[in-house]
């Protein structure tokens, strides 16, 4: 170091380093960190706290100028810079450290790696994640479904160092057993597996909905346990389950709880504004919305998602998807088994993918980011809630108004 100029350290924070790997993702709103300066302002700015020219200031004087020059930061931001840029827990940070920071902090960073960083005792490592050895069979599967849902490392390697597996992904596999269940009990009731529908005792159950008991609201979500065959019930489970549970594993049972129920009651309020003189069942609605919004996540994420035969699986989750729409638009056209009431709509399939292509992939995108932070999820949750409210209304004006002549209750 000599003259005005100073000499930067080669040794940079294994935290810093990290957070140059150029993830573009986003955090810090810039209201919340330090000014973006030119160089000269900030080496003036780092030269005020380290008097003595050693090329280095304490985190304790670091605190200090954040403290000065940072706008209204928490006490939780505030631990967070420290760690970003006393990365070696030396207690020193120094000027390219400082530089580096700055620049990082000044184009947005993300909420993961801010709590990858704050793990303290951990690294974040160079290699990846899927060139780790000596892991167990439960540790390979959390590996198997960081790489299946998100696509960024950092999140990866965050996502495989904290997963615990409490809770399980209890929420996809509840409702699921559940199904099951239901589907065997009328399968001894009603003495047929396939197409249930047909059977003159299957819409009798308090399940599914049907437009003559609209009033008996809980049937706007209870349909869900009622399938018309082996061969609706085989392949909404086999999507519940390839799909649900891996992403109840990375976001948790609330937010993947909130797609599938979102989508499960826009499916039966959309039957009953486009085809009011049908019912529903099947728990496609849920199905749809998060196969949907999780496809959605890996085309726009189409670069990071390091999933192995991508492409060949998301053609094969279409082609599931498209086979069983067309059994449901074929089932709902064929003659009914009991005129004049029509077979099971198809339409609670699109409100689902609706579901899943505007709520679902916001809550699906942002791995860390808690949802109330997001402006996007509150102007899609918006537009949900608008909508849920006129179908209501829809529900109890538009069928005598419309004068709809509905076929007898069951």
């Amino acid at each position: 170091m000599t003259g005005g100029t100073r000499e930067a350290p080669v040794n940079i924070s294994p935290a810093v380093a990290a957070n140059a790997e150029g993830e573009e993702i986003e955090v810090l709103e810039s209201t919340d960190v330090l000014p973006v300066s030119p160089e000269d302002q900030w080496k003036s700015l780092f030269d005020k706290y380290d008097p003595d020219n050693s090329g280095f200031i304490s985190t304790e004087r670091f605190r200090d100028l954040l403290a000065t020059h940072g706008s209204e930061l928490d006490p939780h931001k505030l631990e967070v810079l420290l760690a970003l840029a006393d990365g070696n827990a030396d207690g020193k940070i120094c000027y390219q450290d400082f530089v580096n920071l700055v620049r990082y902090l000044s184009n947005k960073r993300s909420n993961s790696f801010r709590r990858a960083i704050l793990q303290g005792s951990r690294q974040l490592k160079g290699c990846s994640l899927r060139d780790e050895v000596g892991l167990g069979v439960s540790q390979r599967l959390v590996r198997h479904v960081a790489y299946e849902t998100l696509p960024r490392e950092v999140d990866r390697k965050w996502y495989f160092d904290s997963y615990t597996y409490c809770p399980p992904p209890w929420f996809i596999l509840a409702i699921t057993i559940a199904e099951v269940a239901v589907f065997i009990y009328y399968g001894f009731r009603l003495e047929r597996l396939v197409l249930q529908v047909s059977s003159p005792y299957f819409l009798k159950s308090p399940f599914p909905y049907h437009p003559q008991l609209r009033a008996q609201a809980w049937r706007f979500l209870s349909y869900v346990f009622m399938h018309t065959g082996i061969e609706h019930l085989s392949l909404n489970m086999a999507m519940q389950l390839l799909v649900g549970v891996p992403l109840e594993m990375v976001h948790g049972a609330m937010r993947i709880g909130l797609v599938y129920m979102c989508g499960v009651l826009a499916g039966s309020l959309a039957v009953s504004v486009t085809d009011m003189t049908a019912p529903v069942v099947g728990s496609s609605g849920g199905v749809y919305a998060l196969v949907s919004a999780h496809l959605a996540n890996v085309v726009m994420n189409w670069s990071g998602m390091k999933c192995q035969f991508k492409l060949f699986r998301m053609a094969m989750a279409l082609v599931c998807m498209s086979v069983e729409f067309g059994r449901a638009v074929w089932l709902r056209f064929c003659p009914p088994a009991f005129p004049p009431c029509p077979n099971p709509s198809f339409v609670a399939h699109l409100g689902g993918v609706l579901v899943g292509l505007t709520l679902g992939v916001v809550v699906l995108q942002n791995f860390e980011q808690r949802l109330q932070e997001q402006s996007l999820f509150w102007i899609f949750f918006c537009v949900y809630t608008v909508f849920v409210l006129c179908a209501v209304f829809w529900n109890i004006f538009a069928y005598s108004l419309l004068d709809v002549r509905l076929p007898p209750p069951p």
